[in-house]
């Protein structure tokens, strides 16, 4: 949820609750509740307007640094749309209900579902996303950007990468996401959900 608050556009009501997610995070193990405060100790320098245009040149204007997690398997192409459907049955099949004003693979929307729900589909839908969430990271790093230390947090809080999640975050980094649909099949590991919660491969057994 921290990570939720800080990732979302730092609007004055949320950058108001950046307190109580400070006093939130001391409760973390260290290399969680370091990469948080490390966040918030550069937001805390930056006054209401340079975070927020620092916000929009990064999230809004660099390729590489899309919080939209489905943009890294799909690009902008046609079938980020099934992407985008695939999230959205993940959702329902939790017995949530997707905010209207949102893309569903929005990433501080995927984190909220994460740290509110007791779904297992919560976890599948960041670790289907492992690549991205860890080019976002990287593209971070490379920028200086302050939000960088709360993605690594986000990857910090998830299990180690396995070597072809490895693979496919490094050839993103190198190559970038789709830029067209010809010859493209890969919308991210994320199963299609049934509205029992059970991905419909699991169906087919």
């Amino acid at each position: 949820m921290a990570a939720s608050i800080l990732l979302d556009y730092p609007t004055t009501t949320r950058r108001a609750r950046f307190g109580a997610v400070a006093e939130s995070v001391t409760l973390l193990p260290h290399p969680l509740r370091t990469a948080f405060e490390e966040f918030l100790t550069a937001a805390g320098e930056m006054g209401q307007q340079e975070l927020e245009v620092h916000f929009t040149a990064t999230f809004d204007l660099k390729r590489k640094c899309c919080p939209y997690l489905s943009y890294y398997a799909a690009g902008d192409t046609r079938r980020r749309g099934m992407a985008l459907v695939r999230f959205i049955e993940a959702y329902h099949a939790a017995g949530w209900e997707v905010a209207a004003d949102e893309l569903p693979d929005y990433l501080p929307m995927v984190l909220e579902f994460s740290a509110l729900s007791d779904s297992p589909i919560a976890q599948e839908l960041l670790a289907a996303h492992r690549d991205g969430i860890e080019v976002l990271r990287s593209a971070l790093e490379t920028i200086e950007s302050p939000y960088a230390h709360v993605v690594e947090a986000v990857s910090l809080s998830l299990p180690a990468i396995d070597e072809e999640t490895r693979q496919r975050y490094l050839n993103l980094v190198n190559e970038g996401p789709p830029t067209e649909t010809v010859g493209m099949t890969f919308l991210g590991n994320l199963k299609p959900f049934s509205p029992s919660g059970i991905a419909s491969e699991e169906l087919r057994v």
